[in-house]
C-alpha cells in the first residue's frame, strides 16, 4: 500500500513540473523584447539547463528501470544455473554408483540379487535411494527403492522410452515422485561394448527439502511440473493455486502476480523431447526493486530541484572560453561512460580547464590499462575459485574411495596369494587388482589436477630427468611427428616431485601429437630465465625472479581464444567423446601451480601451440637418493605394534597384514581408545600406525600426546587424503606416511623401515600400487 502510494504521488508530480516549467517558458518568451541580452541568454540558458537536466534524470530513471529488469532476469538465470549445478554434481554422484552397481551386476552376471545387496548395504548414503536392473531386452528384473514405492509398470515404461532415446541420464517422474537417474549398460565384452547383458539405473528423489534448499540459497521460489500438474514447489497450497490459474497448463508467462506480488518467470524444460515434460519455473520477486525503484523516483526529484537551482547559479560564471573546451571535457566523459577510450581531446594553453582535460587523458589511459588487467584477473579468479571448489570435492571422495580401494585391493591380493596361477579365479582376482589400481590412479589424478596430492619434492637436474624422459616419449611418438629435445646448458635447479614432472611431460606430450594428426614437429626445451618487469609485462600470469623453463612446442592447429581460456579446466576436452577425459591439462595445472611454479600458453589457429612452465630455481644441490633403488628390508619379527583405524574393514585387513608378517597387533578405533591402551602398555609398544582423519582426534594430535610419555615411540602414517597444510609438510619431514589404497608389501616395507631407523630414500614409493 505505501508503495503504491508512493508511485501516485510521483506520477501526479511528474505532471506539474512539466505544467511549470512550460508555463515559465511561455512568460520568459512574452517578456524577452524587454530584457537585456545578457539576461536572454541567461533564461535561456537557465530553461536549457532545466530541460536537459529534467530529461537526464528521466533516461536515468528509464535506464535505472531496465536495469533493475536485466537484475531481476539475471537473478532468475543464476537461479537456473544454480539448480543446474547443483544438479550436474549429483549427476556426476549418480553417474559413478551407476558405474560402481553395473560392475558389480557385470560380476554377478546379470543377477538380480547385486541390486538387492547394493540397496541394502549399510554404507551406501543416502544420495541414492531408486536402484532398477534390466535385461538385455530392457526387462526389469529387480526395483528397489528403501524410501519409496514406485510402480513396476510406471518404471518399465520409463525405462523404455529412456533406452529407445539413448539416454544416459534424465528424470523420471512416477507415483507422484520426481526422481534424478543415471542409466549404465554392461556389457560381456566391456572394453568393446560388445554383448549387452543389461542395463542398471540409479536414481535419487527430487523432494521438498532439496527444492526448498536451492530456494533459500538463491532467494527464489522454484515450481517443478509435469506437464500441467505441480509436482514440488516452494510456495504454499494457496499459492500453487493461484499460479495454476495464471499457467492453465501452459508455458510460464514472464510475469506472475500472487496475493498481490509481481514475480518474474523464468523456466527450464529438464526433459526436452518427451511429453509430457518434466519442467522447472524459478519466481523472482519484484518486490526490492519495486521499493528501490520509488526511492529512485524521490531521489531523481530532488536532484533535478537542485540542479535547476544550481545551473542558474552556475551559469553567471560561464563564458565562452571556458564552455568550449569544456564541452569537449564531457564529450570524453560521456564517450568513456560508454566504454570508448578514442574520444579525441585537446588542451590548449595552461588554464584550469586545460589542466583537468591532461589530467582526465592520463586517468582515462590509466583507467583503460586497469581495465584490461581486471579482465585478466577476474578470469584467473574465476579459474581459482572453480579449481578449489573441485578439489575440495576430489579430496572428499577420495579419503573414503581409498579406504574401500584398500580394502578391495588388500582382499584380493589374499586371495591371489592363496590361488595357483592354474585356478580358474586366479584371472578373476587379477582383474579386481588391476580395476583397483586404475581406480585408485583415477583418484590420485582427481588429487592432482585439484592441489591435493600430496607430493614429494626434490631438488632436481631437469635436464637429466628430461632426457631420461625422452627416451620413453620418443617411444609413444608417431613416426610423422618430428621429435627434438634443446636442452640448456648450466641449467638450474629446481625442487619438485619428479614423478609429477614426468605426469607433465607426459600429458604435454600426448596432447602436442594429438593436435599434429597429420604430423608435424614436437620441441622440449630448458633454459634459465630471468623474468624482469618487461618480460612480466608481456606475460601477465608470470612474476619476476629467477626461474628455469620448460617449454613444449608443436607446430598443430593450434587454439583460438576461447578454447585458450578454458583448457585448464577440469573435464574440458576438445577431443571426440571417448577420446579424452578432458584431465590432461587440468592436472599439469594442479602439478606446476602445486609446485610452486607459473604457466604460459602461446597459442593461435594454425600456428601451434607453446607451453612453457616457469619452476622457481633453488640453490641446494641435487638429491641424487631420488635415483636410488629402495631395498626390500627383511620383515622383523615378534615386535608389537598399535594400529589405529577407524574403519573397522581396513583395522581388520591392515592387521592380517601385521600378524601374517610375525607383529604382535594390538588394535584401536580411535585415538581415545589408542591413548588407553598406550598409557596401559607404555614400552612394550614398538611401533604406531595410525590413520591420519579420524574422528574425535586426528592422526597427528595421537601422535603428540604419545610423544609426550613415549618420545622414542616411532610413527607410520596413513591415510587416502591429506590437507596440504604445514603440518602435513612436517609429517611428511619427521614421519613415515602410507598412501591408501596400499599393498601387504609396501605396508610391510613401510613397518620394517620405521623399526629399523632407516628412511626410504624416495618416500614416494610408498604411494605406488604393487
Amino acid at each position: 500500500m505505501r508503495r503504491a502510494v508512493s508511485n501516485l504521488r510521483i506520477a501526479q508530480a511528474k505532471p506539474l513540473l512539466l505544467k511549470g516549467m512550460n508555463t515559465l517558458f511561455t512568460l520568459l518568451m512574452d517578456r524577452q523584447a524587454n530584457l537585456r541580452l545578457r539576461t536572454k541568454l541567461l533564461l535561456s540558458l537557465v530553461l536549457c539547463t532545466a530541460g536537459l537536466t529534467s530529461a537526464t534524470l528521466l533516461v536515468v530513471r528509464h535506464t535505472a528501470e531496465l536495469q533493475v529488469q536485466r537484475q531481476i532476469e539475471g537473478d532468475a538465470r543464476y537461479a537456473i544455473l544454480t539448480f543446474q549445478g547443483m544438479q550436474n554434481e549429483r549427476q556426476m554422484v549418480l553417474v559413478n554408483k551407476a558405474d560402481l552397481v553395473a560392475t558389480l551386476a557385470h560380476m554377478r552376471g546379470g543377477d538380480a540379487t547385486a541390486i538387492q545387496e547394493i540397496s541394502q548395504d549399510p554404507w551406501q548414503s543416502d544420495d541414492c535411494n531408486l536402484f532398477l536392473l534390466a535385461d538385455h531386452s530392457g526387462k526389469i528384473v529387480a526395483l528397489q527403492a528403501p524410501t519409496s514405492n514406485p510402480s513396476l509398470g510406471a518404471a518399465q515404461e520409463l525405462l523404455r522410452r529412456a533406452l529407445k532415446q539413448g539416454a544416459r541420464a534424465g528424470w523420471w517422474y512416477t507415483d507422484a515422485r520426481l526422481y534424478q537417474v543415471a542409466l549404465q549398460p554392461f556389457y560381456e565384452d566391456a572394453p568393446g561394448k560388445s554383448g549387452l547383458l543389461g542395463t542398471v539405473v540409479v536414481g535419487r528423489e527430487v523432494d521438498a527439502r532439496v527444492v526448498g534448499d536451492v530456494g533459500r540459497i538463491t532467494s527464489s521460489h522454484f515450481i517443478f511440473r509435469y506437464g500441467g500438474d505441480f509436482v514440488i514447489s516452494t510456495l504454499s497450497p494457496l499459492e500453487e493455486q493461484e499460479v495454476a490459474q495464471q499457467l492453465q497448463g501452459g508455458p510460464a508467462p514472464q510475469q506472475i502476480q500472487i496475493d498481490g506480488e509481481k514475480f518474474f518467470a523464468s523456466s527450464l524444460e529438464l526433459t526436452p523431447g518427451m511429453r509430457p515434460a518434466v519442467s522447472l519455473t524459478v519466481l523472482k520477486s519484484y518486490r526490492e526493486a519495486a521499493i528501490f525503484l520509488a526511492r529512485l523516483n524521490h531521489l531523481l526529484l530532488g536532484l533535478g530541484l537542485v540542479a535547476v537551482l544550481a545551473g542558474g547559479a552556475l551559469v553567471f560564471l560561464i563564458s565562452d572560453a571556458f564552455t568550449r573546451p569544456l564541452t569537449r571535457l564531457v564529450g570524453g566523459v560521456r564517450a568513456l561512460e560508454q566504454g570508448s577510450f578514442t574520444y579525441p581531446l585537446k588542451a590548449l594553453g595552461d588554464d584550469e580547464v586545460a589542466q583537468v582535460t591532461r589530467a582526465f587523458e592520463q586517468m582515462r589511459r590509466t583507467l583503460q590499462n586497469n581495465q584490461a588487467q581486471t579482465q585478466q584477473l577476474e578470469d584467473q579468479l574465476r579459474q581459482s575459485q572453480k579449481m578449489d571448489a573441485l578439489g575440495r570435492l576430489a579430496g572428499g571422495i577420495a579419503h573414503d574411495f581409498n579406504n574401500l580401494l584398500t580394502i578391495i585391493k588388500g582382499h584380493c591380493g589374499l586371495l591371489l596369494d592363496r590361488l595357483s596361477p592354474g585356478d580358474t579365479l586366479y584371472g578373476s582376482g587379477e582383474q579386481i587388482q588391476k580395476a583397483s589400481d586404475r581406480a585408485a590412479s583415477l583418484t590420485r589424478q582427481l588429487l592432482t589436477f585439484s592441489r591435493r596430492q600430496m607430493l614429494q619434492p626434490k631438488v632436481l637436474d631437469l635436464n637429466a630427468l628430461i632426457a631420461e624422459m625422452g627416451k620413453l616419449l620418443r617411444r609413444l611418438v608417431r613416426e610423422d611427428v618430428e621429435f627434438l629435445l634443446r636442452l640448456g646448458e648450466s641449467l638450474g635447479r629446481v625442487k619438485a616431485d619428479p614423478g609429477q614432472i614426468e605426469q607433465v611431460l607426459l600429458n604435454l606430450t600426448v596432447n602436442a601429437c594429438d593436435a599434429m594428426p597429420e604430423g608435424g614437429k614436437l620441441t622440449i626445451e630448458s633454459h634459465n630465465v630471468l623474468v624482469d618487469k618487461e618480460y612480466a609485462r608481456t606475460h601477465p600470469t608470470i612474476e619476476p625472479g629467477d626461474y628455469v623453463m620448460l617449454a613444449v612446442s608443436d607446430t598443430g592447429y593450434g587454439m583460438d581464444a576461447a578454447t585458450k581460456a578454458r583448457i585448464f579446466e577440469p573435464f574440458f576436452t576438445t577431443k571426440e567423446p571417448g577420446k579424452g577425459t578432458g584431465l590432461g591439462l587440468a592436472i599439469v595445472y594442479g602439478v606446476v601451480t602445486q609446485s610452486d611454479g607459473l604457466i604460459w600458453v602461446d597459442s593461435s589457429p594454425r600456428n601451434g601451440t607453446r607451453f612453457e612452465i616457469y619452476l622457481p630455481r633453488v640453490r641446494e644441490q641435487v638429491d641424487r637418493s631420488a635415483s636410488e633403488k629402495i631395498a626390500v628390508m627383511p620383515a622383523r619379527r615378534f615386535e608389537t605394534v598399535l594400529l589405529v583405524e577407524d574403519q573397522e574393514e581396513v583395522r581388520e585387513l591392515t592387521s592380517d597384514f601385521l600378524t601374517s608378517a610375525g607383529y604382535r597387533v594390538i588394535t584401536a578405533q580411535d585415538g581415545d581408545e589408542a591413548l588407553e591402551i598406550a598409557q596401559r602398555l607404555r614400552e612394550t609398544i614398538h611401533l604406531l600406525v595410525t590413520d591420519v582423519v579420524m574422528p574425535k582426534m586426528s592422526g597427528t594430535e595421537l601422535v603428540k600426546q604419545l610423544k609426550r610419555f613415549l618420545p622414542d615411540l616411532k610413527v607410520v602414517y596413513m591415510s587416502g587424503y591429506i590437507e596440504q597444510n604445514e603440518d602435513c609438510k612436517e609429517l611428511l619431514e619427521k614421519e613415515f606416511y602410507l598412501q591408501k589404497p596400499f599393498s601387504r608389501d609396501v605396508l610391510l616395507r613401510q613397518v620394517s623401515e620405521a623399526l629399523t631407523h632407516k628412511r626410504l630414500a624416495h618416500s614416494s614409493a610408498a604411494a605406488v600400487l604393487l
